[in-house]
């Protein structure tokens, strides 16, 4: 009989790795489930191997929530468990979102909750999602919580993608302006140069500037790339460090334009995050710590975290989400009615959808702002130095016809 290797956990939850000698893998499977282990993975020994790993693909946040609107859709049909995940992990194009799915039915098979088998898989199902799935598994409502969080998750799709489009267009143009301005520069500069020193014109003030600078470009264009790559690196290292997460994303917040829309999607996230898993059955202890790990904001993570220990303290929600001064004036009191009439969760949904709809509204905005002044800038860089070429030639034919 062939002789198999096997990883998975106990009923503690303690890793274990061992061989068994059985006909199959089922019969390994079925073996284990016996002894209450859960198996994460079985190879037959000396005939199967992976490759090394060169990489791993994303699973974008839509594809997740497509996953979850079909697995919805197949429990409210009365499909079995373990045969939804096989189908949904059959039809799926991503290898990583196919593996896991895969894992997670192997779990779900070997006698595993399914909270607990996609807790195996953090990367994908963050803690939001186990723990809504765990209320709906015990509420017996596991297809209204699949649903709950498809409608979440393309929410929060929604929002990135107004943020994103907040941010392409004045990237886009400062980039093309950068490319432009660094090409006048480097290739039609000189050209002018090398003519007004051979002609020996006296050059204005403007047209000095203009040439020094491509003569730097000229001779050191590495350095602006060198120093993006250094500004990128440090920036990235500040990003990691807990107290420069936090002082990047206080300078956004309390910036002039950008910040008020930041506020905004950073409010409106954090109500419908916990809005949905007050609605689906999780405490309001746990509900703030999952909302405030996240959010993706230190800011409003650390004030989040306050706003846990308080209501830990026996004091009310609404207190501390005043004093935190992140959060407007009438969302606090807007929770604060809903605290009070008993019907917070449905309280946090409607400033959710406000605050989702005043997004679109601030990136609209944003890009009406931004287009003349992207528009005005790219003209003055750009008619600038083409007017500092030409003033030496104004005053050569000025000279010539006096």
């Amino acid at each position: 009989m062939p002789v198999f290797t096997f990883k998975g956990t106990d009923a503690l939850g303690k890793r274990i790795s061992g061989e068994r000698v059985a006909e199959s893998k089922s019969a390994v499977q079925h073996q284990l489930r016996r002894e209450r282990i859960v198996p994460k993975a079985i190879k037959e020994k000396g005939k199967e191997f992976t490759l090394p790993k060169l990489g791993t693909s994303k699973v974008a946040t839509k594809d997740i929530a497509i996953f979850f609107r079909q697995f919805s859709v197949m429990i409210d049909a009365g499909l079995p468990l373990v045969q939804c995940l096989e189908i949904l992990a059959g039809n799926q194009e991503n290898p990583a979102f196919q593996k896991c799915l895969t894992g997670v039915r192997t779990s779900v098979e070997g006698g595993s909750t399914l909270s607990n088998a996609m807790r195996q898989f953090p990367k994908i199902f963050d803690d939001l999602t186990t723990n809504m799935i765990e209320a709906g598994e015990a509420g017996g409502i596991l297809d209204t919580i699949l649903q709950r969080l498809a409608t979440y998750l393309e929410k929060i799709v929604k929002l990135r993608s107004a943020v994103k489009s907040a941010l392409i267009y004045p990237v886009s143009v400062i980039s093309i302006a950068a490319l432009v301005v660094g090409a006048l520069l480097k290739f039609v500069v000189p050209i002018f140069a090398n003519m007004f020193s051979s002609m020996g014109a006296t050059l204005p003030l403007p047209t000095q500037i203009v040439i020094s600078l491509s003569n730097f470009v000229g001779r050191f264009w590495w350095v602006f790339f060198v120093l993006g790559i250094v500004g990128f690196l440090v920036l990235r290292y500040v990003r990691q460090q807990p107290e420069g997460r936090y002082a990047t994303d206080k300078i956004l917040l309390n910036s002039p334009v950008l910040g008020i829309v930041l506020r905004k999607i950073a409010v409106a996230r954090f109500t419908r995050t916990l809005g949905t898993l007050i609605t689906s059955g999780v405490p309001i202890l746990e509900g703030l710590a999952i909302t405030a790990r996240t959010s993706g904001n230190a800011v409003l993570e650390r004030a989040l975290m306050k706003v846990r220990k308080s209501v830990e303290e026996g004091r009310t929600i609404v207190d501390p989400l005043r004093e935190s001064g992140v959060f407007p004036n009438m969302v606090t009191q807007m929770i604060g009615v809903g605290e009070a009439t008993g019907a917070m969760d449905a309280m946090l949904q409607k400033i959710a959808d406000f605050y989702e709809d005043e997004v679109d509204a601030a990136t609209k905005n944003l890009l009406t702002l931004m287009e003349p002044i992207m528009i005005a800038f790219l003209g003055i860089v750009v008619g600038g130095i083409v007017i500092s070429l030409y003033l030496p030639m104004f005053s050569m034919i000025a000279k010539l016809s006096g």
